[in-house]
Parts: C-alpha cells; sequence; structure tokens
C-alpha cells in the first residue's frame, strides 16, 4: 500500500494504491487551506480503508513546482508520516505527473502548471516519452515558439492558456483538459516504481523544490532553491 499526497496546485489531493491498482482517491479545490484541510483528509481516507500509517509500504509526494505555503504543508506532512511510521518517500515532480497519462501516444508533450504573472511553468518531453530538458518558467507565448509540430497540451496550466495554446498552434496543439484523479494516480504510480526500484529520498534532504525565473529561451537548467520544512 501507498499513500500519494499533493498540494501542488489549488487541486489538492490525498490517494491510496495498492501496486498499480489506485484503492481510493479524494481531490478538492483548495482555495489557502492546505493546512486545515489535508491531515483529515488523509485521516479520513486510511480510516476508510481499515488501514494504519504502519500498514503503508511508502509514501509519494508531489514537489512542485507550486505555491510556496502549499507545498511546505504536503512535503512537510508526507515526511512526518514516513518519519513516524518509519516507511520509505519518494518525491514526484509535479508537471511529470501531469504528463504521465500520456506518454505512451508517441507524441511530443507540454505539460503546463500556472505560475501566476501571466506565467508558466513547463516541462516538454519526447515523442518517445523521455523529458527535453528541465522545467522552464516564462510566458506562454514565448514557450509557443519551442513547439514545432502536433503536441499534446497537457496540465493544470491549460485551464487558463488553453485558449491562446489553440489560437497560436490550430490543429498544431492537442489540448487536454486536466483531471485531479489522473494526476493521483500519476503521482502513485511514479512514486511506486522509485521505491520499488529502491529509489527512495532521504528524509532528511527531501524539500519542495521552487524555480527561479529564467526565460524559456534561456538555458535549459533547473535552478532550485530549498526551503526548510
Amino acid at each position: 500500500m501507498l499513500l500519494a499526497i499533493d498540494t501542488s496546485t489549488r487541486y489538492a489531493g490525498v490517494a491510496v494504491a495498492d501496486g498499480e491498482r489506485l484503492l481510493a482517491a479524494r481531490s478538492w479545490y483548495s482555495g489557502s487551506s492546505h493546512t486545515a484541510e489535508l491531515m483529515p483528509a488523509v485521516a479520513g481516507l486510511l480510516q476508510g480503508l481499515g488501514l494504519l500509517p504502519r500498514d503503508l509500504q511508502g509514501i509519494a509526494v508531489a514537489l512542485g513546482p507550486g505555491a510556496f505555503s502549499a507545498l511546505r504543508v504536503g512535503v512537510s506532512a508526507a515526511k512526518a508520516l514516513a518519519l513516524s511510521a518509519g516507511k520509505p518517500i519518494s518525491g514526484v515532480p509535479t508537471l511529470d505527473m501531469e504528463a504521465m497519462p500520456y506518454l505512451g501516444s508517441g507524441m511530443p508533450i507540454c505539460a503546463l502548471l500556472d505560475s501566476g504573472r501571466t506565467e508558466v511553468a513547463a516541462a516538454f518531453f519526447g515523442a518517445d516519452g523521455a523529458r527535453v530538458g528541465e522545467d522552464v518558467m516564462g510566458r506562454p507565448e514565448e514557450l509557443l515558439t519551442r513547439v514545432a509540430g502536433p503536441t499534446i497540451f497537457c496540465g493544470e496550466g491549460v485551464r487558463s492558456w488553453g485558449t491562446l495554446i489553440k489560437e497560436s498552434l490550430d490543429s498544431q496543439a492537442i489540448v487536454v483538459q486536466p483531471t485531479p484523479a489522473a494526476r493521483l494516480w500519476a503521482l502513485a504510480e511514479l512514486g511506486r516504481r522509485r521505491l520499488d526500484g529502491g529509489d527512495a529520498d532521504n528524509l532528511a534532504l527531501l524539500q519542495p523544490h521552487y524555480l527561479r525565473m529564467p526565460s524559456i529561451g534561456g538555458p535549459k537548467r533547473r535552478d532550485r532553491t530549498s526551503q526548510q520544512s
């Protein structure tokens, strides 16, 4: 059994998976109350399945990019549960979660998250499913200049920018509306794969990741600052 925790966007969620099966999940739109809402949601989900934290094999948590306070809540809660239950933990980038359901499509993918101030955070994946560079942030108009050929656009950012993408790229853009349940499944699956491969994170070192603000056309690197929980 694996517990998945995601507070990296306004649509927070928790889920429990058994292998590749998602046994139960709960997602909700959270304005500014991740702190008050998260642990009751975790407790309710585990109780409904008759589980205690010690019954879990591990915990997966979304690392962002996302809002500062929300990420701190999710990662801190996941670390506390892992520590108290003595379970391994796996941190998963949120843009990888957004892209994961479409990686077998045979098409390039651009996963988007709205980062505010008319900017987006994005990750590109090739037709073979492999990541192309690191996360980048910038204005969506700049990002679209990097797209060549039909591309799947997914992630919570398409809620805000889907119309612009379609107008700019026409038939070259396949815009897929996000579903919180799909992202929770992806978090659980990606976390499970890492833990099954013995690739757990160091509990003391795992932190939320925050991107600085390189331009979309700048060097393809992820500059992170770690915030102590």
